[in-house]
């Protein structure tokens, strides 16, 4: 055992802080180490350490007291004392990652499978402006997420100091709730007389005033970050806190600010359905239920099988719905695009008397188009939060639970009335699969007979994360598993952050995660393979076809410098070194038979995650998914 300055080392200290250090960094390698660790346990919080800095001390403590346990902390120095005090504290799950971007996804990820608030801490600057992305998509997407950035006293703002922006409401139209936390008048005090600028403080303050000015601080910062992280929950959103900081900013105390225990609060009630509105429901022939974006078992089994046998009712689902029965529509555009190009006489038909909508976005542009061109009577969206006017003739808005309108509906009415609205639409659609599922088993190899391949041959029991554009286009044509959860970030339906959200989703997930994306997605993300949290059962199927291939199906010039330059955007590059870099194991494919032999190794459980790359022909992937949906058209 070396020596320090000629004397031993303090063996107590030492025993302590390895008992001390977070539980993702211990090793209980035995049993003696597990009984003394669970002892320990009960007077850890006795000797907890919290940052000297009241502000930072009342945040953590109010993070324990709101169950916040997972933290994704980003390196910085101005938010030291919320990283010393996080990694220091045993409630909480801490995760270090550097790219502020890629962080905030990661930190939605996990949120977005536990459906409980992660918290993501940045220092101050432009650090905060990179998490932008990750909180419109939260906001869209209903996902509780808690930003808390570190800041500059209020008298530094603008004054010419490094990493110094005007952070206050930086996020205000997509946040729940926000606050401006008050700066300590206790911690650095001098440091604050002496600043000309200041003006939390007069210049000859009383220690007695000094005490009182800073008691008044830590209730309004208790009260406002209690609100503040409520929001986050009870609104299923992201929010923001702003924390002014002035160093020293690493000192450490195991003194702890009296707190009062937050109160209780529970959600509002469901709200109650007229009676008129169940009429309505119960007379109407034509209904189209419509699903969008549903974390999985959100629908109570009975009530999709009460549903989709009501004869009256057409039920439309997508791949993010997490809803499949056989007399459910699944791939909408398999419907849509082919009576699209029919120019159908079948439109009026279609058309529903009342559309009742549940869940966030709906991927089909088609569907949009036609609801819009052809509406309902009455346009009803159920959620507990908000309601969109997606067709533009919203008329009512319940919120309540899609469990308790179905249960008003089916329990409370007589049996359904009879229609052959359900069976008239359902005989088209499975009419038009068909024809379509027999054109692609002789297709090309293309974006879409991968796609045909990828599912055909998908595990059950695992997660599917779903890149943005092109990726979850091509997902709604095929049949996944029942046992398999599907997520995509359809809030704001960006590319950037799919790999991040899906190595954060991976974290609380047991079974396997397999994200699928494409080349531009991929390497537009591919900061989100910077961490070391990536588990060896991830999996990433790379669809890459040279470029943003979904342009080469819309209206314009194509081919020509322009296009390929601005538009399409094409590139020679593949993921092997990058895969290399990031310790994945890594294959290659340019064809049906190379993917379909690949795909039997690829889920195969090892001690690497692995990149599955497929190649796909830039020019001929338009071509075959037009002609996809024109051999479903013909008569």
């Amino acid at each position: 055992m070396q020596k320090k300055n000629g004397k031993k080392p303090n063996v107590k200290l030492k025993l302590f802080w390895w008992f001390y250090k977070p539980v993702q960094s211990r090793c209980f390698c035995s049993g003696f180490c597990i009984f003394v660790g669970i002892g320990y346990e009960t007077s850890i919080l006795k000797k907890q350490h919290y940052p000297s800095i009241p502000l930072a001390q009342i945040l953590i403590r109010t993070c324990v007291q709101h169950k916040i346990q997972h933290i994704v902390i980003c390196a910085g120095s101005r938010n030291a004392p919320l990283t010393n005090g996080f990694v220091s504290h045993p409630f909480f799950t801490t995760y270090s990652i550097v790219d502020e971007r890629a962080a905030a996804f990661f930190g939605l990820g996990i949120a977005q499978q536990l459906q409980q608030p992660v918290a993501v801490v940045c220092t101050s600057g432009s650090a905060l402006l990179n998490f932008y992305p990750a909180v419109a998509e939260a906001f869209y997407s209903d996902i509780p997420m808690v930003i808390i950035s570190a800041d500059r006293m209020p008298h530094r703002i603008d004054i010419g100091d490094g990493q110094t922006i005007r952070q206050t409401g930086v996020f205000e139209p997509h946040l729940e709730a926000s606050a401006e936390l008050m700066p300590d008048v206790s911690h650095a005090t001098q440091s604050l007389l002496e600043s000309p600028l200041q003006t939390l403080i007069p210049k000859d303050i009383s220690e007695k005033s000094l005490i009182e000015t800073q008691i008044k601080v830590q209730t309004h910062n208790h009260l406002e970050i209690a609100r503040v992280l409520q929001m986050a929950t009870t609104n299923k959103g992201p929010v923001h806190l702003n924390i002014p900081l002035e160093e020293p900013l690493y000192g450490m105390t195991t003194a702890r600010i009296p707190l009062d225990e937050m109160p209780k609060t529970s959600n509002p009630p469901d709200e109650s359905l007229p009676e008129q509105d169940r009429v309505i429901w119960k007379t109407a022939k034509k209904k189209w239920v419509m699903f969008g974006v549903l974390p999985p078992d959100t629908i109570a089994p009975q009530w999709i099988t009460a549903l989709c046998n009501d004869p009256s009712v057409a039920v439309f689902t997508e791949k993010t719905s997490n809803l499949i029965h056989p007399n459910a529509i699944d791939a909408i555009d398999v419907l849509m695009a082919p009576l699209e190009q029919e120019g159908s006489d079948f439109y009026p038909a279609l058309q529903p008397e009342l559309l009742v909508t549940f869940g966030g976005m709906i991927v089909s542009k088609k569907v949009k188009a036609f609801l819009r061109k052809y509406p309902p009577q009455q346009h009803w969206h159920i959620d507990s939060k908000k309601a969109y006017n997606t067709y533009y003739v919203l008329e009512r808005h319940f919120k309540m639970t899609p469990n308790r309108f179905f249960e008003t509906m089916y329990l409370e009415t007589p049996l359904p009335i009879q229609s052959d609205y359900q069976s008239l639409v359902l005989d088209r659609f499975k009419h038009y699969k068909t024809k379509g599922d027999a054109f692609v088993s002789q297709s090309p190899f293309s974006d879409l007979k991968a796609f045909q391949i990828i599912f055909k041959n998908f595990p059950k029991g695992v997660q599917l994360q779903l890149a943005n554009s092109s990726t979850i286009r091509y997902a709604q044509l095929f049949d996944v598993p029942k046992s398999v959860a599907v997520f995509c970030n359809r809030g704001t339906s960006g590319i950037d952050g799919s790999t991040a959200t899906a190595v954060g989703a991976a974290q609380v997930r047991a079974q396997p995660v397999v994200l699928i994306t494409g080349d531009l997605s991929f390497f537009y993300d591919v900061n989100g393979l910077w961490n070391n949290y990536i588990p060896a059962h991830f999996r990433i199927i790379i669809i890459n076809n040279g470029g943003g291939g979904i342009f080469r199906i819309l209206p314009g010039e194509k081919d020509s410098e322009k296009y390929d330059t601005y538009f399409e955007t094409i590139h020679y590059r593949n993921a092997k070194d990058i895969a290399k870099a990031f310790g994945f194991k890594y294959k290659k494919v340019d064809s049906q038979w190379g993917l379909k032999y690949a795909l039997k190794r690829f889920y195969k459980l090892g001690k690497q995650p692995k990149i599955l790359e497929v190649r796909t022909p830039r020019k001929l992937n338009d071509k075959v998914l037009m002609d996809y949906f024109r051999t479903m058209a013909t008569k």
